[in-house]
């Protein structure tokens, strides 16, 4: 069993469309690691400079990971984490650079 992790439109161009993927690890930092061992680039939308990108929401079971430990989060087969960036509204409005 894997951890399944659930995938946002705008980084599926780095799972091939896929709109779920499975990883290992045990917890969010090494998660992200094994994602990006299977789909280059990935990472670098995730993380910058150890932590969570600001404009980026990771979700385990429906947790924010952010009111746990963070990027340090234990996860366990089976769980389910779901990534997604965060949006603001109003015209104007764009992606962050970082998830481009």
């Amino acid at each position: 069993m894997a951890i399944e992790v659930r995938i946002p439109t705008i980084l599926r161009t780095y799972t091939d469309g896929e709109k779920s993927v499975t990883g290992d690890g045990g917890n969010i930092k090494e998660l992200f690691d094994d994602l990006e061992s299977r789909h280059a680039g990935i990472l670098d939308r995730l993380v910058e400079g150890g932590e969570l990108r600001r404009f980026v929401n990771v979700y385990l079971n429906d947790e924010d990971v952010r009111f746990l430990d963070g990027i340090t989060t234990k996860v366990s087969d089976g769980d389910n984490v779901t990534i997604l960036p965060a949006v603001a509204g109003g015209a104007g409005t764009h992606m962050p650079a970082g998830m481009r």
